[in-house]
């Protein structure tokens, strides 16, 4: 369907006052918005049959209008330019950033709680890790009598550790041991090359400490299925109560927020770096009072980065998608020097 320049400019006037302030807009304010000289009878004319096609909704009896679904998705396919940023809002992004040396899933952590107190909505970041990615260290550490600390640093910069209580002493001798063989064997590999069935083997020749490499050796497999299922943030749930128009669905939309299988689903495979999906799009009954915006970016040679915001079908997609893009490199650059320098 195509609408002609005034109606177009009738709409994303809508839209964008909706957008300010969340309530029904009349003609007679949308009349004042205008660039071109138009009276508030035709305005009103032209919602009327907005209104017809289904891009406007009416809450209540007033004369008030809003925009629906349908009128969102328009807005964004046919009318919506986001702005180039400004240097200083530029500016204000990277000092989001303003670190050295950042440990990559401190960033991502970070980097999610930033987003989401800059949107005021909800963030998700997520994160696949690339195939070439291969273990470069392993550390195990004496904590306790019967208690070490394993260690593992991947070469995209990624540490991942746990505690393991062993059924027997962990002595110095052991931990150096453990810690010289595993390296031997394990340094340099793939993270995908170390499965279960070379977890079975590799304990094979290490003489009188096997028995306690069922347990080290296990902790291991676990923390590199961890670096390889990748990294995964929400930040910012509790942002979504502030709008009245989530409230009664805020109860489901708060505990789909805690389900990352679900949330990851929400992350188109293929398709453009930026992605909207708006309310009843969504597949999820939880999300049909929602959007979803996702960005997606490059870490190294590969797209394997994505960051997320959940929030009322209301944001302000102009001002949204750009900042979120310049988000998106920035951290996909910093991840990428990350893992270069540990190369």
């Amino acid at each position: 369907m195509e609408l002609d320049t005034r109606k177009q400019k009738i709409l994303k006037a809508i839209i964008e006052e909706y957008t300010a302030t969340g309530e029904p807009v009349g003609s007679k304010r949308i009349a004042s918005l205008l660039d071109i000289p138009v009276s508030s009878a035709t305005v009103r004319n032209d919602m009327a049959a907005l209104f017809d096609l289904g891009m406007l909704e009416q809450p209540h009896t007033s004369a008030g209008r809003v925009p629906s679904h349908l009128g969102y998705r328009y807005y964004l396919d046919n009318i919506l330019v986001p702005p180039e940023l400004t240097p200083l809002e530029r500016a204000r992004i990277q000092a989001m950033f303003n670190v050295a040396n950042p440990d990559p899933d401190r960033l991502l952590e970070d980097a999610a709680q930033a987003l989401a107190n800059f949107t005021r909505c909800a963030s998700i970041f997520s994160t696949t890790t690339p195939k070439n990615v291969r273990v470069k260290r392993i550390e195990l550490i004496p904590a306790a009598e019967n208690t070490v600390f394993i260690m593992v640093i991947a070469t995209n910069g990624v540490i991942k550790n746990k505690v393991c209580r062993l059924p027997f002493e962990a002595t110095p001798q052991l931990c150096q041991f453990f810690t010289n063989f595993a390296n031997e064997r394990l340094a340099g590999r793939s993270l995908n090359d170390i499965a279960a069935h070379f977890e079975n083997s590799v304990s094979f020749g290490a003489e009188d400490y096997s028995a306690a490499f069922n347990y080290l050796l296990s902790a291991i497999y676990q923390l590199c299925r961890e670096i390889n299922d990748g990294q995964f943030y929400t930040k910012g749930h509790t942002n979504l109560l502030a709008y009245d128009e989530l409230k009664d669905a805020a109860g489901d939309l708060l505990i789909f927020l805690d389900k990352r299988q679900e949330l990851q689903s929400l992350i188109p495979k293929d398709g453009a770096d930026v992605q909207v999906i708006v309310g009843k799009e969504n597949n999820r009954q939880e999300l049909s009072q929602s959007s979803v915006v996702i960005t997606k970016y490059r870490i190294g040679r590969e797209r394997c980065g994505a960051i997320g915001v959940i929030g009322p079908v209301r944001m302000d997609y102009a001002r949204l998608i750009p900042h979120m893009q310049c988000f998106a490199n920035l951290l996909g650059e910093l991840l990428s020097e990350s893992m270069e320098n540990q190369l």
